[in-house]
């Protein structure tokens, strides 16, 4: 492994480790530590950020190729349909669910499934048309 790529981790893992702790003081209303959470948010990205430049001196321009359209349109479908399960997921996971909202949140989380499922064969379809 290289120096460069070691450090993006290292960057990454850090960064992100402290921005989320600081979204969670932001969220989370019963800690009562927005101010600072935002500062150590803002310090988080910061670090992120620093991964930038690192990967720009490890990792030369490459010609852009000509857009791969199958790609595109399965990750179009792939965040639908993690949407679309996710929404079902909250309707079913309240404190006090209802009847409706449990029917509601399975019928959404199947068809965000289905989505989910189909991606691969379309994709393949795409990729065969061509």
């Amino acid at each position: 492994m290289k120096k460069d790529t070691l450090l993006e981790i290292i960057l990454g893992t850090i960064g992100g480790i402290i921005f989320a702790v600081g979204m969670c003081m932001v969220l989370v209303q019963e800690w009562a530590m927005f101010k600072i959470g935002v500062g150590i948010s803002i310090i988080g990205f910061i670090i992120l950020l620093g991964i930038i430049p690192v990967y720009k001196n490890s990792h030369p321009k490459k010609k852009h190729e000509p857009i791969n359209w199958g790609i595109v349109i399965t990750w179009i479908m792939g965040i639908i349909g993690a949407l679309v399960m996710g929404y079902g997921m909250s309707k079913v996971m309240v404190d006090k669910v209802s009847t409706n909202d449990m029917i509601i949140g399975i019928i959404f989380g199947i068809i965000g499934l289905v989505i989910c499922v189909l991606n691969y064969p379309i994709y393949s379809y795409i990729k065969g048309n061509k």
